[in-house]
Parts: structure tokens; sequence; C-alpha cells
């Protein structure tokens, strides 16, 4: 009679145990109630109560698929990479819930050729450049000198601030632009005419840390909640 080998028997379980965890740890993972402990990081200020399926879409094919087709592309056969799990996020996951036609700077207009010099020091074609996920803030961006990057031949008539916009790039004070102008211009408030009436930095700084709005509450657009993004993918 053909015995199996005690060292075989152990091989084989070891398998089936091995195969049984990872799919239960798989499963796990997937279910709603395990987002805390999958995610990299704390959500952005705003976006706490959206799941991770309204920015991270199941990638296309199943898991083999997806397998086999990162093994060709490692191997040369393929041209790109294929999506493991979920997609990549891009802009236009980001503008699902937040495009509006009141932008004043959206991003779609930093693929114009005369913004090439500008995308090359900071990329204002993507949302995430300035804004990415998963910090427990609003805006990431390292430095709020930005505003050099287009504006350096800024010219104002009839210029309304007690210190011209002329001086202050003269004098490179580029976060001065933020004390008086958000970025996309959502908030309605009125602009001061003075420099020391202007929004302090340690204000805004705070707010981009996931604070208090110092520019107020009362905004032209609102972006869309989870439930009214689900709404737009019904129709």
């Amino acid at each position: 009679m053909f015995k199996v080998s005690p060292l075989r028997k152990r091989q084989f379980l070891g398998g089936i145990i091995g195969v049984v965890l990872g799919i239960s740890i798989f499963y796990v993972l997937t279910l709603d109630a395990a987002e805390e402990y999958v995610s990299i990081g704390p959500m952005n200020t705003g976006h706490q109560d959206l799941s991770c399926f309204a920015c991270h879409a199941d990638a296309k094919g199943n898991l083999l698929q997806q397998v086999q087709s990162n093994i060709s592309y490692t191997f040369g056969a393929r041209a790109h990479s294929a999506d493991f799990g979920t997609q990549d996020v891009t802009v236009n996951n980001c503008l699902e819930c937040h495009d509006r036609a009141n932008d004043r700077h959206p991003t779609y207009r930093f693929s114009e050729p005369r913004f090439k010099e500008a995308v090359s020091h900071i990329d204002a074609t993507t949302c995430i450049t300035c804004h990415t996920e998963h910090q427990e803030e609003r805006v990431s961006v390292a430095s709020i000198n930005y505003c050099m990057n287009c504006h350096q031949d800024l010219v104002v008539e009839n210029d309304p601030i007690d210190i011209s916009h002329k001086d202050l790039i003269a004098q490179e004070e580029w976060f001065t632009c933020i004390q008086c102008h958000d970025f996309h211009g959502n908030h309605k408030y009125d602009v001061p005419e003075k420099l020391a009436d202007t929004i302090p930095m340690q204000l805004i700084q705070a707010y981009f840390d996931g604070g208090a709005d110092p520019y107020g509450t009362d905004k032209k657009y609102t972006a869309l909640s989870q439930e009214e993004w689900l709404k737009t993918l019904e129709k």
C-alpha cells in the first residue's frame, strides 16, 4: 500500500491553510467595515464621510487577469502595466464632485502651451499636486509661493490695495496673494484694500491643515456629497 510521507502531508495541509487564510484575509479587507484598516492614512478634511469606492474604482478584469497582465508587462510582452486591485485615482475622479464653472484655476487650463514652464515647477494639471489625500488636511503643497510661477508679469490697473501689486511682486512677497485671494475663487467675500486687513498667514495655514475657513462660509459652489455623486451615476 502506497504511503504518503508525513512531510508531504504537512506541506499539503500547509498549502490548504495558506489558501484558505489568504482568501479569508482578502475577503475581510474588502468589507466596508475594514476601510479604516486598509486606508494608508486619515481622509482629508471634507472627505470624512466618503467610502473608498468613491475614489478607488475596481480595476478592470479579475485578480488572475491583473496578475497575468503585469507579469506580461514586466517581461516586455505588454506596452503598459495594468491596474492591480483598484484603478489609479486621476483628476477626473476629483472633478466628478468638484467640477464647477466658476473655478479661477481649473486644471485643464494649465494644459495650454503657455503654462509649460509653470507646470515644470508645479504641476497644476492635477488636483493631487496640492491636495494629496490621506493626510487629514486640505492643502499639502509645501510652500505657499506658487503664484510666482504664473504672475511675475502681473499688471493691475487702478490697483486698489495700499501696497501695490507691483511692489509686492518686486519684493517677492508671494505669500500675500493667498491672504487676499482664495486660489479657486469659490468664496464670496470682500477683498481688503489694505494689506494690514488681509487674512493672517497663521489662519491660512491652519485652514490648509484642516481648520476653520478664514474666507468665510458663503460659497458659490459646494462639492457633491457621496449620495449626490451616486445619483449622478444613475442618470
